[in-house]
């Protein structure tokens, strides 16, 4: 590491220690050359790959954007949807990959956003999804009333293999019978 007041291209850690939530390390480090001390953050990058195949660090400000968007007037107060942005970190760092897709990310968010506040998360689910119309809304509402919180994970109506459509249509032949 470069002395960032000398500029030796040396320095020597004289102290470690994890700091937030344990994903970043504090290193205090001292200059062989001049003696100044300096602080260093490290931390595990975390890559985004977007659908044009661009990278870009993972941004839990982005993830914050997003969520906020879909709370917007509802009883969600900040340090919840902070909470919420630090669980999708956590959920994509534990897969142990580098890169990540971006529409992983979207589905991350898409079960603590259900659990934090279920309208918000039809928000949210309806723009990450496409819905294009009234029954890609009410298929997803007979999903989040057939399915616990916890079942939905990501896009829970592809791993159930229907679409919103039909899940609407399926709830509507179970109510006729």
């Amino acid at each position: 590491m470069i002395c960032p007041f000398c500029r030796h291209d040396d320095s020597r850690v004289i102290d470690s220690r994890p700091v937030e939530d344990g994903t970043q390390i504090r290193r205090r480090r001292e200059c062989p050359q001049c003696s100044q001390r300096f602080s260093t953050q490290e931390v595990a990058l975390l890559n985004i790959i977007k659908r044009s195949g661009a990278t870009e660090p993972f941004s839990r400000e982005k993830v914050l954007v997003g969520v906020r968007k879909a709370c917007q007037g509802r009883p969600v107060n900040e340090d919840d949807l902070v909470l919420l942005a630090q669980r999708v970190e956590e959920t994509l760092r534990a897969t142990g990959q580098a890169e990540i897709e971006a529409n992983e990310v979207g589905m991350a968010i898409l079960a603590p956003l259900r659990e934090l506040d279920e309208v918000a998360y039809l928000r949210y689910a309806s723009v990450y999804r496409n819905f294009a119309s009234l029954e890609d809304f009410e298929g997803e509402i007979a999903l989040l009333r057939a399915l616990p919180s916890n079942a939905i994970q990501g896009n829970a109506i592809q791993e159930k293999g229907t679409t919103p459509s039909s899940a609407s249509k399926l709830t509507n032949n179970s109510a006729k019978s």
